[in-house]
């Protein structure tokens, strides 16, 4: 009878019970998003405030610190895989090829969605509903189709890429709560490649663009993001283009320095150049989110979640955004990498065929 060590049978296979209590945690997560998904449609002002100020807010913060944990919990994710764990995918392998141009496609797909929160998604919970419904059918649509986590939540998804640039020295690796076992879907396997980051693996002209408009672009994208008002009604074409412009010009502005950097540093400091990329952009982002969640925004009650502009002194989100910003460039730059994958790789469907092996080795070589 095999041992179990961590929940793990030997060859690194989750145990029944360990099983159970993941598909428990995911039905809850998934839960949690259904009921924000009511709420978006029901009562749109509660789910606006549920969606983009409460569990978006945590998102960045968990995918540096615990990104296998996203992996295994995110509600999209087990949308997308679920006609996989029915038994209902067709399992086809996908293309290199296409994997790499969807890699690109999510990070365009990132830079057009996320300035449209300002012109309509941040005030409608009704167009917000709208886009999660048409990201679950894409997702679910794409498991139909392609095996495991190779069509959304490793290619399409818009957050993968930021999973790469900000997951990047992860302090341990989580159990793998959906794959079963390794068909090599993905190769490299995002999932359980040790030291993960968007230049880990670029194999083709695509996978080379996408890493570097996610490092050198985003730091410059979300400073941009925050100096531009939630608009309510935009009815023009000229109104939603506005909102693109601060973004893509901070976007524009990093790449270059991204660019110049490259250029100026020895290959040996690329690893580094994207970790102060990948602290640059966390740290930004909580720079500003954490003072307009609690009343003390550029725009007034634009993305607030509780005012205490009256209850507590300004100095004191200087200091919470100092923190924060201190904490993601020591965990992210300063802290020793441990190397780690972000979940544990099952074992390989054929552990006999040494070509499995091989090609992974390779891969990542």
């Amino acid at each position: 009878m095999p041992t179990l060590t961590n929940g793990y049978k030997s060859g690194n296979q989750l145990s029944a019970r360990s099983v159970l209590i993941w598909r428990i945690v995911q039905t809850a997560v998934w839960l949690v998003g259904i009921t924000i998904f009511i709420s978006l449609v029901f009562f749109p002002d509660l789910g606006v405030l549920l969606f983009w100020n409460i569990l978006i807010p945590v998102a960045p913060a968990l995918i540096v610190v615990a990104v296998g944990v996203w992996r295994n919990v995110c509600p999209l994710a087990s949308v997308a895989l679920l006609p996989r764990h029915l038994g209902l995918s067709k399992k086809n392998k996908m293309p290199l090829h296409l994997h790499a141009k969807l890699s690109v496609v999510s990070v365009i797909a990132l830079y057009l969605i996320v300035p449209l929160r300002h012109a309509v998604f941040n005030t409608s919970g009704h167009a917000t509903a709208i886009l999660l419904t048409i990201a679950a059918i894409t997702g679910m649509t794409m498991g139909f189709i392609y095996d495991w986590k190779s069509a959304w939540c490793s290619s399409l998804c818009p957050v993968h890429p930021v999973e790469k640039l900000y997951g990047g020295n992860v302090l341990f690796s989580m159990p793998n709560a959906h794959c079963e076992q390794c068909v090599n879907c993905v190769i490299p396997c995002p999932d359980s490649t040790p030291n993960n980051h968007p230049k880990a693996s670029q194999k083709t002209i695509y996978h080379k663009i996408s890493g570097f408009l996610i490092i050198g672009g985003l730091p410059g994208f979300i400073w941009g993001w925050f100096h531009v008002p939630d608009e309510s009604g935009v009815s023009s074409l000229s109104g939603v283009l506005d909102v693109y412009k601060m973004p893509l010009a901070g976007l524009a502005v990093t790449l270059i320095l991204y660019i110049v950097l490259t250029k100026l540093l020895n290959k040996k400091y690329d690893r580094a150049l994207t970790s102060i990329f990948a602290a640059s952009g966390v740290s930004c982002y909580y720079w500003y989110r954490i003072p307009s969640l609690l009343g003390f925004g550029i725009f007034n009650k634009d993305g607030l979640l509780i005012n205490l502009s009256n209850s507590i002194p300004a100095w004191s989100i200087m200091a919470i955004t100092i923190i924060t910003t201190l904490f993601f460039f020591w965990w992210i730059l300063g802290r020793n990498n441990h190397h780690s994958s972000w979940v544990i790789r099952p074992e390989f469907a054929e552990r006999e065929n040494d070509n499995t092996q091989k090609t992974f080795a390779e891969s990542i070589a």
